[in-house]
């Protein structure tokens, strides 16, 4: 059986932790889009992780992790990341990278900084992760693909010598940089060579392979529905789909296998980067709610940035879910909220004097202003609650009212940071 698991948001949901702990009914766990522009927090036994790259499922040793075809492939980020997992007593994983992955290259790094730097305060707030122009070269068909690593090198000395021609340009012209020397960039290259040679393979044959023996495949999506380039906050978003949809591509399967899609909602809303952010709070309220959430505080996991803060967004979660074609919603960071005496709650955005709840495009969400319903809180610590009926009144009151609003029922509730602190309803 194939899932996926995905954000209905901007990312940042505790997508990491519901995978880890997801993954242990899985045989495979496969990242099937982005890069290491996001991580995912996870706490478990062996410790506290933000992996990049890695897919979640590398804390088993039976779990088969997998980089499909529609990563954005860092190598030395991947294997710096699975030198340290290792280094923390983590098992070595079983790791299988496709050979039509992608690869970010170094001048994509600087292209992404240069960029920012020539908009500057019009900036995209890019994590400068090379992710934006690595997509863009692979849409124009000058990026490298894994399998090119082994063609011949004249070959590939020929492709490296096009592709300069191009990008020479725009380093000279537009950023004022020094030229892409051809001979470090294909020495980088064999380097890439030998680190990834013994892992690469056929993923799609694998995939069919593996659901054909009615193995359990997880598909990994980062960040959230917001962050689609098709159905996000346009142009505030990321430049690969985020849409469980996109995992049949991404991982080379077909997408009627997908049999259950888990999206995570925060039971608050946080967000990294730029963009409409409609029920987002300030000041010492968001202050507080940042140092408390999460594990250790809402901080970017990629780029140590606070995150922007904002109450729970019924309109924008419900879209996101409908996007994402939810089965199952997995609501996390829930003991986060025990402090306050009252929750408010978006459940409608009025635009141009009208209230609607349906999440619209971002020329009229950057104009909406949040319809708050304000909820009472229950003031209690509720980590080490394992039964939905043991929550206080309140809290399941708080749950109830989301899942009206949003419309998909909400099947895990994450009270924790840890991959045990979980209840199933």
């Amino acid at each position: 059986m194939v899932k996926a698991i995905v954000g209905a948001n901007w990312g940042d949901e505790g997508k990491g932790k519901m995978t880890d702990m997801l993954a242990q009914d899985a045989d495979i766990v496969v990242r099937f889009q982005g890069g290491a522009n996001a991580g995912h927090t996870i706490v478990n036994d062996y410790g506290k992780f933000a992996l990049h790259t890695l897919p979640s499922g590398v804390f088993y040793e039976s779990i088969t992790n997998v980089i499909g075809n529609g990563v954005a492939l860092n190598i030395p980020v991947l294997f710096k990341e699975l030198k340290d997992v290792v280094s923390k007593g983590v098992p070595k994983p079983k790791l299988l990278i496709s050979d039509r992955c992608q690869m970010v290259m170094p001048y994509h790094v600087d292209f992404d900084a240069y960029e920012e730097e020539r908009l500057k305060g019009k900036s995209f707030g890019s994590t400068k992760s090379g992710i934006a122009p690595f997509y863009s070269d692979k849409y124009a068909k000058i990026g490298f693909q894994v399998s090119e690593l082994f063609m011949e090198e004249a070959e590939l000395r020929d492709k490296i010598h096009r592709v300069c021609e191009i990008k020479n340009v725009l380093l000279v012209d537009l950023y004022h940089k020094e030229k892409i020397d051809e001979e470090a960039l294909f020495n980088t290259l064999m380097e890439y060579k030998s680190m990834v040679e013994p892992y690469v393979g056929d993923v799609s044959a694998f995939l069919y392979k593996a659901i054909k023996e009615g193995k359990n495949v997880l598909l990994e999506g980062q960040l959230g529905s917001l962050k689609d380039p098709d159905h996000g906050i346009y142009p505030m978003v990321t430049s690969s789909s985020t849409l469980a949809a996109y995992g049949a591509i991404g991982a080379g399967i077909p997408p009627y296998e997908i049999k259950q899609i888990i999206t995570v909602c925060k039971a608050y809303s946080s967000a990294v980067g730029a963009g409409a952010f409609v029920s987002e709070i300030f000041g010492e309220e968001a202050d507080e709610l940042r140092r408390r959430g999460g594990d250790g505080g809402e901080y970017g996991a990629t780029t140590g940035r606070p995150r922007r803060m904002g109450w729970f967004d019924c309109v924008a979660s419900k879209y996101g879910c409908r996007i994402q074609g939810t089965t199952d919603v997995a609501l996390t960071v829930l003991d986060v909220l025990g402090y306050l005496d009252e929750i408010p709650v978006c459940v409608g955005y009025e635009v141009d004097g009208e209230i609607t709840t349906d999440f619209p495009v971002t020329s009229k969400l950057e104009k909406a202003k949040p319809v708050l319903k304000v909820l009472p809180g229950w003031k209690e610590d509720i980590r080490g609650i394992k039964k939905y009926e043991e929550l206080p009144k309140n809290c399941r009151a708080y749950i109830e009212f989301i899942e009206e609003n949003i419309g998909f029922p909400i099947k895990m509730i994450s009270n924790g940071p840890s991959r045990n602190d979980i209840i199933y309803r």
